[in-house]
């Protein structure tokens, strides 16, 4: 019976290039990958598009990985990172789709009077959405400006929800650490936001 080579063995050959053993590497963490980018984007294509761009960045920063954590502990922030990038994108098109409608005029300002035009109420639900959406992007450029570490246990903790001892384990620290990137986390985005909003105020 040959020997089933140990998980080092396999980052070796993946490394060098070895399809075969990079699939082996990565299968018996696909659900872990999965599970994380779709708790983050709420939807399963989105998702499965995500961890697509998640493993080709795997695949092409792996010969960069010096083995000094678990191969999950390197992996799990690429796909984080990634699904982050397919929310900034759809924010991006969802943007760009309300701007197109609220533009739609005469060329004068005025609302082009056509069939199936927009009653009150409904512009007043797109422009809260509209609100909504900035929220949203600026909470991900926020999360852009703060190192990696901290970024990783803000979205596994408040956007995930996961436990603080879950996310110690997977990420190879200690609960003490998640506990301060948490702190500093927020504290970062909380003051970015509170710039933001009183940006605005009459």
């Amino acid at each position: 019976m040959p020997d089933i080579p140990t998980e080092a063995e396999t980052l070796a050959r993946a490394q060098a290039g070895d399809p075969e053993a990079f699939g082996a590497l990565v299968e018996p963490h696909l659900s872990l990958f999965y599970n994380a980018i779709v708790r983050i984007l709420g939807n399963a294509q989105d998702a499965q598009d995500a961890l697509q761009e998640a493993l080709i960045g795997i695949h092409r920063d792996l010969p960069r990985f010096e083995g000094r954590s678990r191969f999950t502990t390197w992996a799990y922030p690429v796909c984080v990172n990634a699904a982050l990038m397919v929310r900034r994108s759809r924010v991006r098109r969802r943007e760009e789709g309300m701007e197109v409608r609220v533009s739609h005029g005469d060329g004068e300002g005025r609302p082009m009077e056509v069939e199936g035009s927009l009653d009150w109420s409904v512009e007043a639900e797109a422009l809260d959405h509209m609100e909504q959406a900035e929220m949203r992007a600026l909470i991900l450029k926020a999360l852009d400006e703060i190192p990696e570490t901290h970024r990783i246990v803000f979205v596994l903790k408040d956007l995930e929800e996961w436990e603080t001892e879950a996310i110690a384990s997977n990420l190879g620290i200690s609960l003490a650490l998640v506990r301060q990137r948490l702190h500093r986390a927020r504290m970062a985005l909380q003051g970015r936001l509170k710039s933001h909003l009183s940006g605005r105020r009459p």
